[in-house]
This record gives structure tokens, C-alpha cells and sequence, in this order.
């Protein structure tokens, strides 16, 4: 089960949010040639700020808004959108008009920017502490997570993707 945003946001509306891609470190693997370009390198990367909040069931009773644990940026994705769209189609994958491809987990270069409460926490080691006292190394039963996401330059109209929220539900056996 998956959660999706509210809104499709095309490629076009994002351009004026695009800039480089990510630099590879020195000693990563060279790209396939049908992975980058000199293009790709100047205009690969999509500035997204994305925020990872969490309310908790106690949070909620209390009258308490979700709090803000993490602000990843997608341009610090290892993969570029670009990129993943092009492994897929390369390798045989059968992409249709209307298909919804993920980006994973966005993460960023440093721990308090992960995308992921097991990276936030490392491995569930050192719990996170919320305004509320709470702790958390891994999710709950009733937590939820939401997720938002906004293009913002100076000079063009902010776009935002709306939020995606999830709430963690116990099974019923």
C-alpha cells in the first residue's frame, strides 16, 4: 500500500525549478553514456523542497499539529528523475501515457535531512524527540507521516504538490 499526492505537476511547469544535477563524487562509477549529457549536467536536477512531518496519536489527542522532522531536498537525489525515467524505458520496462513512477526515499546528505525515519534515527538507535516529549526510533501504530513538496524561485509563481498523508493502521487478523 502506498500513498499518493493530490496533484500532477508536468515536466514544463517544473522548468524554471530545474538546474544542475547532482555531482557524482570522483570516485563513483562512470555513468552510460544514455544516463547524462552535458545538458543533462546543467538542467538534470529539480529544486523540490520537500518536508517529512509526523504527528502522533498523542499529538493528535492533545490538540497538537504535525511536526516537522526532516526538509530533503530532491535536488540531492543520487538518481535524477531524468535518469530513472531512462533506466526503466532502456531496460524493457513496459511505460505507458499515465503511469506513476517513485523516486524512493529522499534523502539528503546529512542525517537530519533523511527522507526516513530508520536513516533519521540510525537504524532505530538514537530516537528522534518530538516538542512533545515523545520519542520515536520506528513508527507506531496510529502515527502519521506526511509528506509536502514546493518549487519556489524568485520571479516565478511557487508550485506546490499538495500533501500526502498516511496514517499507520494495525492490522486486523
Amino acid at each position: 500500500m502506498t500513498s499518493v499526492s493530490p496533484w500532477v505537476v508536468t515536466p514544463e511547469a517544473l522548468a524554471p525549478f530545474r538546474g544542475p544535477a547532482r555531482r557524482r563524487e570522483d570516485d563513483a562509477p562512470v555513468l552510460s553514456p544514455t544516463l547524462t549529457s552535458p545538458r543533462h549536467e546543467a538542467h538534470g536536477g529539480i529544486a523540490i523542497s520537500l518536508q517529512v512531518l509526523l504527528q502522533t496519536e498523542g499529538m493528535r489527542r492533545d490538540g497538537l499539529a504535525a511536526e516537522v522532522i526532516s526538509r530533503p531536498q530532491f535536488a540531492d537525489q543520487y538518481w535524477s528523475l531524468f535518469q530513472m525515467l531512462t533506466h526503466h524505458a532502456s531496460n524493457g520496462c513496459n511505460l505507458r501515457s499515465g503511469d506513476l513512477l517513485s523516486s524512493g526515499t529522499v534523502s539528503g546528505a546529512q542525517r537530519n535531512d533523511s527522507g526516513c525515519l530508520l536513516e533519521l534515527t540510525n537504524g532505530g538507535s538514537e530516537p528522534i524527540v518530538l516538542r512533545n516529549g515523545e520519542q520515536r526510533r520506528f513508527l507506531e501504530d496510529g502515527d502519521t507521516v506526511s509528506l509536502r513538496g514546493l518549487c519556489s524561485r524568485d520571479g516565478f509563481r511557487s508550485i506546490g504538490f499538495g500533501e500526502c498523508r498516511a496514517q499507520i493502521v494495525k492490522e486486523k487478523v
